[in-house]
């Protein structure tokens, strides 16, 4: 049976150079919440099938993933790549952080969905962020005070530990994506049939995920940011963290629980979300909050 690779946020920037490049090595699942741009896309794409799901959505999340196990795919890899960035903080229908329910609950629920389904071996990968770590130069020069998480339940409502970031919207995407680390980290120990691995893509203009930035800063990052980009610290483009990427989905080595760079080399965390008890906190605490909404 042909191998199937399923993708989360496929249609701009890293998603879409890793849905082009993982689509030479199979049928590709395009899981998107615009239909028009997920269409747009399997026209370049010769074998690819495309889902509609919000993520911030756990009931679209969970229609999806019903979904994708009706098509009977034998899925060799996952790529938890969709995310948002507010840089003012907004709420789902729920009363839930944006930001913590697209790049975490979602994702998490959709991971879990899917993993009893994955073939042997299969890879899932988590497109994390460096800004996770309070003790990142880069990511304290650019306003980030590291994650502030206190549990699942209060970052659901918007609710993180004090001393943070200046910036509206920085504490959320922050501790969104240590969860992300966290739950990629506790998943490898604990489920050695499957392989859980981490990404760091690396900073570049070429995202979505700064959508909700006003005008003047769309603009200095479409005009200024290319030219200073080659004497950035981790800067990338979305074609190299396309390449790392899908190279981390497509490994047959076996590896599991590495966090990789922008160039594809491990990394490390920050010192908390190395902590196996955090951990397995993050995921236990994620579960719980999880399952109260039946």
């Amino acid at each position: 049976m042909t191998n199937a690779y399923v993708i989360t946020g496929p249609t701009s920037g890293y998603g879409r150079r890793t849905a082009l490049a993982l689509a030479k090595h199979g049928t590709v699942v395009l899981v998107g919440r615009d239909r028009a741009k997920l269409e747009d896309l399997k026209k370049e794409v010769d074998h690819a099938v495309t889902i509609e799901c919000d993520l911030s959505d756990l009931e679209s999340v969970r229609r999806a993933v019903a979904e994708i196990l009706s098509l009977d795919l034998s899925i060799a890899g996952l790529v938890n790549n969709a995310g948002i960035q507010q840089l003012r903080p907004t709420k789902n229908p729920r009363g839930w952080d944006m930001s913590f329910a697209t790049n975490h609950l979602g994702p998490f629920a959709f991971t879990e969905g899917l993993v009893p389904h994955l073939r042997d071996g299969a890879n899932v990968v988590f497109v994390c962020s460096a800004v996770e770590d309070p003790d990142r130069k880069p990511a304290k020069m650019a306003g980030f005070r590291g994650a502030r998480y206190i549990s699942a339940e209060a970052s659901a409502r918007g609710e993180w530990l004090p001393g943070g970031s200046k910036q509206p919207g920085f504490d959320a995407y922050a501790t969104s994506k240590q969860c992300n680390l966290a739950t990629t980290l506790a998943f490898a120990r604990t489920t050695p049939r499957l392989r859980f691995n981490a990404v760091e893509p690396g900073f570049s203009v070429g995202t979505g995920l700064g959508r909700d930035a006003n005008a003047f800063v769309r603009v200095i990052a479409r005009c200024v940011f290319p030219l200073l980009a080659p004497f950035i610290k981790g800067s990338t483009n979305p074609r190299r963290a396309g390449r790392v990427i899908s190279n981390v989905v497509l490994n047959e080595s076996g590896e599991s629980g590495v966090y990789y760079d922008e160039r594809g080399r491990p990394m490390l965390g920050s010192k908390l979300v190395r902590d196996p008890t955090f951990q397995d906190r993050v995921v236990a605490e994620t579960r719980a909050f999880l399952a109260e909404i039946g």
